[in-house]
């Protein structure tokens, strides 16, 4: 099932099964994307290694001992529960840098002579 877009006149299509969300949308490069993509992946990290080590205090575990086990465990497990949480920072973390490399390169050609610098 699809959906159009009534702002554009192209009709973008969506699909009804996969609704978009923060993650989906194209990277935009900005510092507050990235931060937002860094909190998101590291604060599901987080929460794993906590919801692990909790489950293993409860069950009579020492915390200290729980914690390294949920550390351990935790890595492999987020590597794969959050594969689009860690391919959407990616996507910004090279947007980041894109934009970056333009902007360096506008100022190179600018200090160069070859553009006129916008005024």
């Amino acid at each position: 099932m699809s959906t159009e877009d009534p702002g554009s006149g192209e009709g973008v299509r969506t699909d009804a099964a996969h609704p978009a969300s923060p993650t989906a949308a194209a990277p935009t490069g900005t510092p507050g994307a990235v931060a937002l993509a860094v909190l998101l992946y590291v604060g599901a990290r987080l929460l794993v290694v906590a919801v692990i080590a909790g489950v293993l205090v409860a069950v009579g575990l020492p915390l200290l001992l729980g914690l390294l086990v949920a550390i351990v465990v935790a890595l492999p497990l987020s590597l794969y529960l959050f594969r689009g949480l860690r391919a959407g920072l990616t996507g910004e973390i090279d947007a980041a840098t894109a934009s970056r490399r333009a902007r360096r390169e506008q100022l190179r050609a600018e200090l160069r002579g070859d553009v006129d610098s916008p005024e």
